[in-house]
């Protein structure tokens, strides 16, 4: 079978496709027969391997040679302890580990996938798990946000910052996007009442303060993002630098205590009731995945690229075809 691999971290250049041998399904496991894959930003972190913490599975060279998470197919065979799914099912889900899904069969537990609603594309569901999970987890199972609420997301033009606007205008806040000033438009589309342009405008300097700041691609310091919010406010990390994230963690109880700001690392597990939930919203057509591009497996190099190049506005997907 056909996958898109490295074996050592660097550009995109180091990804290759490449043929490997197509996994067997456990009796636990269904073997799900790869239709479309999404790239997230731990898709790009994984090819170059910073920042740090993208090596946790392998410091010097990748543990796990197929990049991907996020995929959409049909299952093709199932192990003996499977109740639930059946060979011919369509599905979309999210495999373990953050790796092996860049390929055109995967197996992972039965509990990683739901089924895929009939009225979505294979494109459309594989760009919903990682992202989707991430936008519905901040901006409404941990942010709670609320009708009148003011809400900032910075890098709202990529994966999970284009959910997050959706869903903050869906929840009736007023929401502010930060990302590259070309992707304007676009973030108007999602339903941004306003954008600043990151090249040109620094959101910790306007004096705008936020009801809660979502922030995908964290470079600024904790204590420069913190000025942006109001007492009781929120700022979630969820990607970015490490002394960013180190610095939420960290400094987080401190703010807490004598500013009354909320400073937090947002993590977000792999959870089948995330997934279902956000699915659910886009099978209503409530809030939708924005893909961008489509590249065809034997492109995948170019499809990182772009990625990595942060051009993309919300999802860019690799195609595997039926």
């Amino acid at each position: 079978m056909k996958a898109v691999v490295r074996t050592a971290y660097g550009p995109p250049d180091v990804v290759r496709v490449e043929d490997v041998p197509k996994p067997a399904p456990t009796d636990r496991e269904v073997l799900v027969k790869v239709v479309a894959a999404s790239i997230n930003g731990s898709d790009r972190e994984g090819v170059i391997g910073r920042p740090a913490y993208a090596r946790i599975g392998g410091l010097r060279k990748p543990r796990y040679p197929i990049l991907g998470s996020d995929i959409a197919g049909r299952v093709e065979q199932i192990g003996g302890q499977i109740r639930d799914l059946r060979p011919g099912d369509e599905v979309l889900g999210e495999v373990p580990g953050y790796h092996s899904g860049f390929a055109e069969y995967v197996c992972a537990p039965e509990t990683s996938f739901v089924r895929k609603p009939v009225d979505l594309t294979f494109e459309e569901a594989a760009a919903i798990p990682q992202a989707g999970s991430i936008a519905l987890q901040a901006i409404r199972i941990k942010g709670q946000v609320r009708r009148g609420q003011k809400v900032l997301i910075n890098g709202a033009g990529g994966a999970a910052g284009s959910f997050a606007v959706q869903l903050a205008k869906l929840d009736g806040a007023e929401v502010t996007g930060v990302d590259h000033g070309d992707k304007a438009n676009f973030l108007r589309s999602l339903g941004a009442d306003r954008v600043i342009d990151y090249t040109r405008e620094d959101y910790t300097r306007t004096g705008e303060q936020y009801d809660l700041v979502l922030d995908t691609i964290a470079h600024r310091s904790v204590l420069a993002c913190a000025r942006a919010l109001r007492p009781q406010g929120t700022y979630f990390v969820v990607g970015g630098a490490i002394r960013v994230l180190l610095g939420a963690v960290l400094l987080g109880p401190w703010l807490r205590r004598t500013a009354g700001k909320n400073v937090r690392l947002l993590v977000v597990p792999q959870d089948r009731q995330l997934l279902l939930a956000v699915t659910a919203l886009c099978a209503e057509r409530r809030i939708l995945p924005a893909i961008d591009r489509c590249y065809p497996v034997n492109e995948a190099r170019e499809a990182l690229r772009y990625v990595s190049e942060g051009r993309q506005k919300g999802k860019v997907v690799i195609v595997f075809g039926g």
